[in-house]
């Protein structure tokens, strides 16, 4: 078969899974592998990893390069120093722990060789953040958990990857010499991979920082281009040292704050999508049925071993002196899924046994992917369980979280918390915050666009943000940083105007809504409501909107771009049934949907005739409950 035809069908197949799984919530490996299995020569042969030949394991490298440094990305800088003993443990010690438990199980229960049993062992030290990271998404850990998983992942990759490749030299020559050699080079490969990686990525950070030096829209492709480079300049220097270069360059550029800091992390996650995807396919293909059939029965209770001895002690034992409570231990001893790079380095360490006229490369491969499958499946099915059990899952997200405290955000928050809604607000003026507290209402004093701010508000919490400022590009930023760091699922942003009939460019770039039924002079409001000149008003929607001519004759004429009421009113809250929530653009009302609305006092008559040709109208005062007959 062609090998443009394999790598289409296998980049087709693994995106279609990747979105599959996304929909069922579920790691992407569970369905990876039984598809890349199918696909394979042994069954429906349409996939032929062969006819790629040595195309295959360039592929693989850029994929690993890619894939690390995503996961370096997304590591905050802040949350690993927090966490920082558990986590530096976990990948030392933690590491040789598992390297040593799982180097016994295969020579004991496999009963392979000594040197095979160390390959085998090597090659699953490592988790896999392709897995984690979906996981724990889906499962809303408390965050210093999260931190310690993912951390563990994607820093313990690197280092499992070379002491993989430090091992595989030793088997192929096994003498002293080559041992010392070979420890002088992890130590080597080791350093020049975390100073490359702290210089390169420094740079890359800088030159993306630098206003106009890569020309808009390139941005993406420039930090794939310096990523890949990176990796095979380190490579080509001090061999294998490329993989840990990406990953601490990843760290830095995703911590340096550069100005395309969410369309980057964006980019490079479809990236690691797409790669992913790709290479369990094409991988898995390449696996036979019969080299799993021959692992035998031993197989079955050499990875429950894995999973129930070998990681257990290599969490407890690692993480003594920490101050991590007895119940995340556990969570951490009962998730450790492998994911793309134990398959990807399995495989290469196979074809180099192959080349080597080494036998025993084929069973190998076959036990690390079964290995693979076995713990990503038991993580998928059991891990949720178990952190509500162990109570480390966040409560359900309902607060929603308000950047600015003025009269209008103070008027909104009000009627948010009559409608059941938690709320907090962040501000970084002292007399502002005291207005908030004056009302009984929670305030967080400082920069909203510091990390450690939102974390004070409990953002993991927050299910909306809201930028109610009037400066229409901080409440984007901050909306953006919201939904980069802390996930929040909404954001919505007061502007003062449209870009024609949609949202400001800015407030698309945020992911993000435009708050209200439209744009707002939000100063205009603020110094109404000073003025006592703004009177509270429930509305219910009645029926859909009159498309003919407004009841008195006389339409609002807002300028281009403005909402359906102008200035006349704004439409806070809308509550339908259930808790109350802020008014978005775009909201389309249901009879029965009751709203706030705060209306200008002087333009009281005019804005009543809008909110009825939009089908609101006044809200019935509720019947008084009639005392029980004495």
């Amino acid at each position: 078969m062609h090998a443009g035809l394999t790598l289409s069908i296998a980049l087709m197949a693994g995106v279609l899974a990747q979105s599959l799984a996304r929909h069922l919530h579920i790691p992407s490996t569970v369905l990876l592998l039984p598809l890349g299995a199918a696909l394979g020569p042994e069954l429906l042969n349409w996939v032929h990893p062969q006819s790629m030949g040595r195309g295959l394991f360039d592929l693989v490298d850029f994929a690993i390069a890619i894939i690390l440094f995503e996961g370096g990305l997304n590591l905050q800088w802040s949350r690993l120093r927090r966490q920082e003993a558990p986590i530096r443990q976990l990948v030392t010690w933690g590491a040789v722990l598992t390297l040593a438990g799982a180097t016994l199980v295969a020579h004991f229960i496999l009963e392979w060789s000594l040197g095979h049993s160390l390959l085998f062992g090597s090659l699953v030290v490592v988790t896999g953040p392709t897995v984690v990271a979906p996981l724990v998404r889906n499962m809303r850990l408390r965050p210093h958990m999260r931190t310690i998983i993912e951390a563990e992942g994607v820093l313990i990759d690197p280092i499992g990857a070379v002491l993989a490749i430090l091992v595989l030299n030793f088997v192929l020559s096994p003498a002293a010499e080559t041992l010392t050699s070979e420890l002088n080079l992890l130590a080597l490969r080791l350093g020049f991979g975390i100073a490359t990686g702290t210089i390169g990525g420094f740079v890359l950070g800088k030159l993306l920082r630098w206003p106009g030096l890569v020309p808009h829209g390139y941005t993406n492709i420039f930090t794939l281009a310096m990523t890949y480079g990176l990796f095979q300049l380190c490579d080509q220097v001090i061999p294998q040292s490329g993989i840990l270069a990406v990953t601490v360059a990843g760290i830095l550029v995703g911590n340096l704050g550069t100005q395309v800091d969410r369309d980057l992390r964006d980019f490079k996650d479809q990236m690691t999508i797409m790669l992913v995807g790709l290479l369990f396919i094409l991988l898995v293909a390449d696996l036979r049925w019969n080299d799993i059939v021959q692992l035998g029965p031993a197989a079955w209770w050499a990875v429950a071993a894995l999973i129930f001895l070998v990681r257990p002690a290599s969490v407890f034992l690692s993480t003594i002196g920490t101050e991590l409570p007895v119940k995340e231990r556990l969570f951490l001893a009962w998730v450790a899924p492998r994911g793309i790079v134990a398959a990807a380095i399995a495989s290469l360490t196979a074809e180099a046994m192959r080349q080597k006229e080494l036998d025993g490369g084929d069973a190998l491969r076959a036990m690390v992917f079964m290995t693979i499958g076995i713990t990503v499946l038991h993580a998928s099915l059991f891990a949720r369980p178990m952190a509500q059990l162990l109570q480390l899952r966040l409560p359900k997200r309902e607060t929603v979280a308000i950047l600015g405290v003025r009269e209008l955000s103070l008027a909104m928050a009000a009627e948010l918390k009559k409608g059941g809604t938690p709320v907090v607000f962040i501000d970084s003026e002292p007399r502002y915050c005291r207005l908030a507290e004056d009302a009984g209402l929670p305030v967080i004093f400082g920069d909203a666009l510091e990390e450690r701010v939102m974390m004070r508000a409990r953002f993991d919490s927050v299910e909306t943000v809201v930028g109610l400022t009037d400066n229409d590009h901080l409440n984007s930023r901050f909306v953006a940083l919201a939904r980069t760091f802390f996930k929040v699922p909404k954001a919505y942003v007061a502007v003062e105007s449209l870009d024609g009939q949609a949202a400001p460019a800015h407030v698309r770039q945020a992911d993000a809504e435009v708050l209200f039924e439209g744009p707002h002079d939000i100063e205009r409001w603020n110094v109404r409501f000073r003025q006592g000149a703004v009177e509270m008003q429930e509305v219910i929607f009645t029926e859909p909107p009159n498309q003919g001519v407004p009841a008195d004759g006389e339409p609002v004429d807002p300028k281009q771009g403005a909402g359906p009421f102008g200035e006349l009113c704004i439409l806070l809250t809308i509550r339908n049934g259930k808790r109350a929530f802020p008014m978005r653009m775009g909201y389309i009302p249901k009879k029965g949907d009751q709203a706030s609305v705060a209306v200008h006092t002087y333009e009281n008559e005019k804005a009543w005739d809008q909110l009825r040709q939009q089908g609101w109208l006044p809200k019935p005062p509720e019947e008084p409950t009639s005392a029980p007959a004495t």
